[in-house]
């Protein structure tokens, strides 16, 4: 169960099996300072798994996707009452180091 409503969202962010355990940050636009991160997990599905980072309770507006490096990977629009979905692509690494699971 996702906490979205009203001005909150969340955020999806649907990676490879091959970051499983990697922490993904991100932040609004514009505040690389307010920085939060969630890590890649393994999520059962009626069709298998699928492996994501969710970051809900999100106010809506604009969030950097932060990879390994000083710029962000990408910005998404996230809107109250909704999830916002973005695909990690394959050739990008996640900033932070990978967590023992």
């Amino acid at each position: 169960m996702l906490n979205i409503g009203g001005t909150i969202g969340a955020l999806i962010i649907d990676t490879s099996a091959r970051f499983h355990g990697h922490e993904i940050e991100i932040s609004p636009a514009g505040a690389p300072d307010q920085r939060q991160h969630a890590a890649v997990r393994a999520r059962y599905v009626r069709g298998g798994v699928t492996y994501c980072v969710v970051i809900d309770n999100l106010p809506e507006g604009r969030y950097a996707i932060w990879a390994d490096g000083e710029e962000p990977l990408t910005e998404v629009d996230v809107r109250g009452g909704a999830v916002a979905q973005f695909a990690w692509p394959e050739n990008a690494v996640p900033g932070r180091t990978l967590l023992t699971v």
